[in-house]
């Protein structure tokens, strides 16, 4: 992902599903702005100095998750996700790491669904009132002879 208005937009709308090793988080695959519609998906893995000090970790950690999302057996969903990995990414076995992802991700579209929109609310109830009232045009005039 690029720039702070997409990571914006998944943090905003996205479905969170908490694993012990990370926070997922997604929404729906929609293309940027003028981009062609070609459904994929598109992660932003975010390690902050606060979770790991030190940036050989933090690289690493983003390293180990890439990989194992590269090589999960079923791939990945047409989706924007973030990816907030905690420091047991480190120590956790791979195949560990792999089926965690795995099954977040396999949960993630159940809840996306049931959750539905955000907010109270749908629409404007003035805006829904003022629908039921149909306008009647006057019936048509008869044109004027003019002399």
């Amino acid at each position: 992902m690029r720039g702070d208005r997409e990571f914006r937009k998944v943090r905003n709308h996205g479905v969170a599903v908490r694993d012990p090793l990370f926070t997922l988080r997604l929404t729906e695959y929609r293309p940027r702005y003028g981009e062609v519609w070609q459904p994929r998906a598109i992660m932003g893995i975010v390690v902050s100095k606060k979770t790991l000090k030190r940036a050989v970790d933090r690289n690493r950690v983003r390293r180990r998750v890439r990989e194992a999302l590269r090589t999960l057996p079923g791939g990945l969903p047409p989706c924007r996700a973030i990816l907030l990995p905690n420091p047991g990414v480190l120590t956790a076995p791979f195949t560990e790491l792999q089926a965690a992802l795995a099954r977040a991700i396999a949960k993630a579209p159940s809840q996306a669904k049931s959750q539905g929109k955000r907010g109270g609310k749908a629409g404007n109830p003035r805006q829904s009132a003022r629908v039921s009232e149909r306008v009647t045009a006057a019936p048509p005039t008869p044109p004027k002879d003019r002399p």
